[in-house]
Order: C-alpha cells, then structure tokens, then sequence
C-alpha cells in the first residue's frame, strides 16, 4: 500500500458531555477571578485566572483529529503534531465497542478534548488509548503495546491496517 488512508475521529456523546462541563468549569472559574474576587491578592486572582485557561489550551493540544495508515506505520493527528507508529510488529486489530468498558485512568487526560493517555481494565490489561467515541474502539495488539483507537468506520480501519501488515 503506498497511498495513504484516513480515517476521522469523531467525538462520541461521553467525550461531547466531559469537554462541555470541563469547560465551563474553567471558564466559569476564570470569569470569577476576573469579576468577583477583587480583594484577594493579585498573584492568587491571576492564578485563578490563567490556569484554567493554560489547562483548556493545554488540554486542546492533545486532542485527537484523525488517523492516517502510510507507509507501515499508524499517524494519529493532534492539533499541531501527530503521534507514529510503527505497525511491523502489530499482532492483531480488532474492532470491539467495549474495549474501554470498565476502564481506569492510569494517567493522561479522561475526557476534555479527548480521552488519551495510559489506562487499564481487565480484558486488556494496561493500554494506551489515543480516542473520541469509546464504541469505535479498534484494538491494536503489539509484542510489548496494546493501543486503542477509535476511528469512524472500525471495520474498514482493522481491515486495511491488517492489510498494510501483510
């Protein structure tokens, strides 16, 4: 396969509700240190301030656009930079809408732009998960890695990867 394929990312319903309630959250706290909280020290209400914004802009950069498959190696796109892998180990891809289920937060981010990061549950043990819409999960097993992605169309995506393996 030389030519590349893409695939979107689309946001699924969970990751729609925890963006929303996480921005308004920060939003909601930086317009209070703006508006309400005038005698408080001024490092403390600019702090109050900056960081929720520094963690919506943080959070933003992380977020999940797409996927492309090119070349033996999976490009997952973020805002401003992308995240590779190579794919000449990849054991198996699987589509399953409750890989996430019963999912643990190890580290990363769970649900403002995207839910990204380390994670475990019993079926798959400790993965990294770079996804939108949990239904869509592809499970992507390597030797040492489980990856899980989430791609519009699952099927097609476990097809062609397993394609560009052989």
């Amino acid at each position: 396969m030389n030519a590349s394929i893409r695939f979107k990312a689309p946001w699924g319903s969970t990751l729609r509700l925890m963006t929303i309630l996480c921005f308004a959250i920060c939003l909601g706290i930086a317009l209070s240190g703006m508006l309400t909280f005038t005698e408080i020290h001024p490092v403390a209400r600019l702090s109050m301030v900056i960081t929720p914004l520094l963690i919506l802009v943080g959070g933003s950069l992380f977020m999940v656009r797409g996927y492309t498959l090119e070349k033996g190696q999976l490009i997952i796109h973020r805002l401003g930079w992308s995240s590779r892998f190579n794919l000449s180990s990849l054991n198996s891809a699987t589509p399953d809408p409750k890989a996430m289920a019963s999912s643990i937060r190890l580290a990363g981010n769970g649900g403002l732009f995207s839910f990204c990061g380390l994670f475990r549950n019993r079926q798959l043990g400790n993965y990294r998960a770079f996804a939108t819409d949990p239904q869509n999960s592809v499970v992507l097993r390597f030797p040492k890695r489980t990856l899980v992605v989430t791609p519009d169309d699952p099927k097609r995506f476990a097809d062609q990867i397993t394609k560009l393996k052989d």
